[in-house]
């Protein structure tokens, strides 16, 4: 009777669970999605969080400057894209280590980020206003997942980019399964030398891969400072770029289960919105603890059952063995 008493099993409560698990799922669901197809090309791009906080800062002054957040959406897109290419010099061209360039993105899209938000907007520390929501009429007034008369909405009433995020899961994997383009990023991750043998450019398609990557991370991070948080800080992203690193190795190489990972790890990060609405105390701590808690235990869990393409991460020259 207590447990009923708090709230927890009321209708607010999971429209809260629900509509906090898309706010914060949809910057990880975009970020798995272009890591994903990095890592099929054989890349690993361990800078995933720093193309984030790029295209995070980027979204913001975007957003911000050009009145509308698809500007902001623009910028942050091209930011990472941006980023990516260093990863595509050192890496792809240059057959450095991925993981030590990675982690230098990471700390040095930090550093920058930070410096330059704080020359830029140390004193007025500026916000954006609220997005606006896409209803679809009949579903949007469904409870618990319609979401219509709610503050942050619920399924069936998001800001459009949300579904076109969904659409762009199909069409990835589509891409991935019935092209040529989709082999040709698969053969780079397998079988690289076998792909070279065929006259396609190893180089040139791990490069789009992680292109690609950079691109939807930093789509991801402008969502964030743009739609979820409003606001740029130099921890917005809060280590989503390394949780969707983890997504993309557990998803197989499938889109749609890095689309229900994220949402299962942006359920993680909406706990302290159902609890506040259930009534119920939960530490912050505990709340900002409980999706990296969750990366443990699915990596315990099913990690031995994450495919990683046999070439990821080691550089190709073409000749050497």
């Amino acid at each position: 009777m207590t447990v009923l008493a708090t709230g927890v099993f009321s209708q607010s409560a999971f429209t809260a669970l629900v509509a906090g698990a898309l706010l914060a799922g949809v910057p990880l669901m975009f970020a798995s999605l272009g890591e994903l197809v990095s890592e099929r090309a054989g890349v690993l791009n361990i800078g995933l969080e720093g193309m984030m906080l790029m295209g995070a800062y980027a979204g913001f002054v975007g957003a911000y400057y050009g009145g509308n957040e698809w500007a902001g959406f623009g910028a942050g897109m091209g930011a990472g894209a941006a980023v990516s290419l260093i990863m595509v010099l050192f890496c792809v061209v240059g057959a450095l280590d991925q993981i030590v360039v990675g982690i230098a993105i990471t700390l040095a899209c930090e550093g920058a980020t930070a410096l330059i938000f704080d020359s830029e907007f140390a004193e007025s520390r500026p916000s954006l206003g609220s997005v606006g929501r896409v209803s679809i009429p009949g579903l949007s007034s469904i409870p618990v997942v319609g979401g219509k008369d709610e503050s942050n909405g619920s399924i069936f009433s998001q800001p459009l980019v949300v579904y076109l995020g969904l659409v762009l899961i199909v069409v990835v994997a589509w891409v991935l399964r019935r092209t040529h383009l989709g082999l040709n990023i698969r053969a780079a991750g397998d079988k690289p030398t076998a792909l070279d043998a065929a006259g396609v450019s190893v180089v040139r398609t791990r490069a789009i891969g992680t292109i690609f990557a950079g691109t939807m991370a930093g789509f991801g991070g402008a969502y964030l400072s743009i739609v979820s948080a409003g606001l740029f800080q130099d921890t917005v992203v809060g280590g989503r770029g390394f949780i969707a690193i983890v997504l993309a190795m557990l998803a197989r190489g499938r889109p749609l289960w890095s689309f229900a990972g994220a949402m299962l790890f942006g359920a993680s990060l909406s706990i302290a919105d159902w609890a506040q609405v259930a009534n119920i105390n939960v530490s912050t701590d505990f709340v900002f603890m409980l999706p990296f808690l969750l990366v443990l235990l699915v990596l315990v869990v099913f990690g031995r059952r994450a495919y990683l393409p046999s070439a990821l991460a080691l550089p190709y020259v073409r000749g050497a063995r």
